[in-house]
């Protein structure tokens, strides 16, 4: 059975499309192509695995958060706590239904990782445009990412191709970049290094500026996509919980 959703909605809009399918094997990739969505996941339960259109990816947090929305319309229930196994590592992940349609999905991301950035970052700033002018962090629950605060995160257009060699380079997942706004981040994720040039909602990566922050934080993304997304997460100062909402078609 094949699903798409839309995850890490906000205010019931937008929210990335995201294909959550019972895992028969074939070519993933091209399931995930065919369907119109950047990511998708399948499910051989407790297993989920994640795929772009063009490679598998460790993990993925709206795909978690889209995986089990679906999971909980399938049984029917109103509350589900379920424990997923991805890329060798266990997540307890729970669903809520909610009054007016959609499904509210938190999962525990677990420790996150933050440095200082390499040296280097000519590159990857470069094709952002951008000058190095500090703040910036590598965060990290498994993948590496750079946490890069700017001033305003919807006058960038980067040079993608150069992006993608840069951050495979430093073997970065990508880039998000962010302006705070009181308990608001607005955000952008660049991450063509794995096929997606720009993300519509990278949950992993608000978990990574929450542990960052030191505090809780919603994410807003998708906005020079046309599809606005909300993520919320929090910490506790040793692990951090993410969560969003999904609008099921």
């Amino acid at each position: 059975m094949i699903t798409v959703v839309d995850a890490c909605v906000r205010d019931g809009r937008g929210g990335s499309p995201t294909l959550v399918a019972d895992d028969e094997g074939g070519d993933r990739c091209a399931i995930v192509r065919s369907s119109g969505a950047s990511h998708g996941a399948f499910l051989d339960l407790p297993i989920v695995r994640f795929f772009t259109g063009t490679s598998e990816l460790r993990n993925c947090g709206h795909g978690t958060i889209a995986a089990h929305a679906v999971l909980l319309s399938r049984s029917g229930s109103t509350r589900q706590r379920l424990t997923q196994h991805t890329g060798g590592r266990v997540y307890e992940v729970t669903a809520t239904r909610l009054a007016d349609g959609g499904i509210e999905v938190w999962f525990d991301q677990g420790p996150v990782t933050v440095e200082a950035p390499p040296a280097d970052l000519g590159e990857i700033l470069g094709a952002l445009a951008l000058d190095d002018h500090g703040g910036i962090v590598v965060a990290s629950p498994g993948i590496p990412r750079l946490l890069i605060p700017v001033a305003d995160p919807s006058a960038l257009a980067p040079d993608f191709p150069r992006l993608a060699q840069a951050c495979r380079d430093l073997e970065m997942l990508g880039c998000l970049v962010y302006r705070l706004d009181g308990p608001v981040a607005v955000a952008r994720l660049f991450a063509p290094a794995i096929g997606v040039d720009e993300d519509v909602a990278n949950a992993n990566s608000s978990g990574c500026l929450a542990a960052h922050l030191g505090r809780p934080v919603e994410v807003w993304q998708g906005d020079a996509l046309g599809r606005p997304s909300a993520i919320r997460a929090d910490t506790d100062g040793r692990t951090t919980r993410v969560g969003g909402i999904v609008r099921l078609r």
